[in-house]
């Protein structure tokens, strides 16, 4: 009888199964203290491990947010003081070892796939029991943006945590907020407190969703179903968020009033932690929030770049050290099959150019793109007005004038007296023309048809002039053989 009653009621058998999982899920905290008599580099038997994990798991659940999880060295620092209460006669560096050591077992450090599975079984329509297996981690490591690794802990972590496996996120939520608000009304605030606690790791949980619903869409947008499913999710829990609002702000007065009317310390203490866990949901519902009102602009987004993205790429084989090493230690008979295989997929198929009749027609098919005969048309610069040129003409003929020496060569500070006396700003156009002659060349004024080019040479003399300084140079003209063939030929 008692056999059909467990295969005719499928709820009562969903129950076992539950906690069945349930009970897996706490086999890792549990076996912690199994295996502590093991270790040989300190006495761990005054060490409580199954309580150190649940720290642990407690400081990774509060320490993540939306996009980054917890820094293992930070998790290791905010455990350590519990480690230490519990042999404060041991060392600083045990205890982080001890640390490090449950957060290495939580990870499952040293397995393929760093998870644990169990077994458990099911009982079919027609009364056979089927084995289950159940795949599960606690804490996963997870690469951020810029590359480092963080910690997160899972649905099922969360779950051990507040006592239960599989539960509807928005009930638990409501429940855990009804009851908060009651045990406050009547003055419990012990048991308010970990209801509290208990309702922000739902909220973890529930962004915990909607990330996993992100991330699957940023590796393939065809995955998660955008039509129904995930616009539903979003305005869940939008109403969600609305009501846990309401919900909070009323129990923030309700913790005002109770700490206020309260004359016991402990009490007030009590009352104030507990503002500081209800303002921590409130900014989580704030983060969520932000979320789900980035989630559809998310999705258009990876939908574009999904689409438009090129193939895949893939990692390229190393010939000599995947192939060509191992096919020379084989003989010809075994070596044929790897290497028949690896250049066959390295060639490939042919692709002809059109795959089919109705590309042809459609590439066919395609009008020609209209192109202006005139070409584009080209924007009308925005010129400025030619600033007015600092020298008049008159000095300019006076300096060329000064600089016509094709017979003999002048010092640069004999010029600047002749146009000092002639004019005031003239010794200024005379040092620009001069310096300007340093090492000029004569293709420019030879492709201009002029008769000479005026050339000036630093001997190392020093120059002596009230207003310029530097090198007293040697300036003279050289006359340009305008019928030579070469260019460059100097007369």
């Amino acid at each position: 009888m008692l056999g059909v009653f467990a295969v005719d009621d499928r709820a009562a058998d969903d129950g076992v199964a539950r906690r069945l999982k349930a009970l897996a899920c706490t086999a890792p905290l549990h076996d912690l203290d199994v295996r502590k008599p093991l270790l040989d580099w300190c006495d761990a038997g005054c060490y409580q491990m199954a309580e150190i994990g649940l720290q642990a798991i407690d400081q990774v659940t509060l320490a993540m947010d939306f996009d980054h999880g917890a820094d293992q060295e930070q998790v290791v620092r905010r455990i350590v003081p519990f480690i230490a209460a519990q042999a404060p006669a041991r060392g600083s560096a045990e205890h982080e070892r001890v640390g490090h050591w449950v957060l290495d077992n939580l990870l499952n450090v040293g397995s393929v796939d760093r998870g644990f599975q169990t077994d458990y079984g099911t009982v079919t329509v027609d009364g056979r029991y089927v084995r289950r297996r159940f795949d599960f981690k606690l804490l996963a490591e997870l690469a951020g943006p810029d590359g480092q690794v963080f910690l997160r802990a899972t649905d099922e972590a969360i779950n051990v945590l507040v006592g239960a496996l599989d539960t509807d996120v928005e009930s638990a939520q409501i429940a855990a907020e009804v009851k908060l608000e009651n045990l406050i009304r009547r003055g419990r605030l012990g048991d308010a407190r970990l209801a509290a606690e208990q309702a922000r790791y739902r909220t973890v949980q529930y962004a915990e969703a909607l990330r996993g619903k992100l991330d699957a869409t940023r590796r393939d947008v065809r995955s998660v179903d955008w039509l129904a499913s995930v616009p539903e999710l979003i305005e869940e829990a939008l109403a969600h968020i609305e009501s846990r609002y309401r919900a909070e702000t009323a129990i923030l007065n309700n913790i005002a009033d109770a700490r206020d009317e309260s004359t016991e310390p402990d009490q007030r203490r009590r009352a104030a932690e507990l503002v500081v866990i209800v303002n921590e949901c409130i900014r989580r519902h704030t983060q969520l929030q932000a979320r789900l009102l980035d989630a559809g602009a998310t999705f258009r987004a990876e939908q574009d770049r999904q689409q438009f993205a090129g193939r895949p790429q893939r990692a390229s084989v190393d010939v000599f050290g995947q192939l060509l090493r191992p096919c020379l230690e084989l003989g010809v008979a075994t070596a044929v099959a790897p290497s028949t295989a690896f250049f066959g997929a390295a060639a490939g198929v042919r692709l002809p150019s059109v795959l089919s009749l109705g590309g042809l027609v459609e590439t066919l098919l395609v009008p020609p793109v209209e192109h202006d005969p005139f070409g584009a048309r080209i924007p009308e610069p925005d010129l400025m007005d030619t600033p007015p040129d600092r020298f008049s003409e008159d000095q300019w003929q006076l300096v060329d004038d000064l600089l016509d020496l094709p017979d003999v060569g002048r010092r640069l500070s004999g010029l600047l007296e002749e146009a000092r006396a002639l004019d005031p700003q003239l010794p200024q156009l005379v040092a620009l023309r001069v310096l300007h002659a340093v090492g000029s060349t004569i293709s420019g004024p030879r492709g201009q048809d002029d008769d000479g080019v005026c050339l000036a040479v630093d001997d190392g003399t020093v120059l002596e002039d009230p207003e310029f300084g530097g090198c007293d140079l040697l300036v003279t003209t050289a006359l340009l053989d305008t019928a030579a063939d070469r260019p460059g030929e100097v007369a």
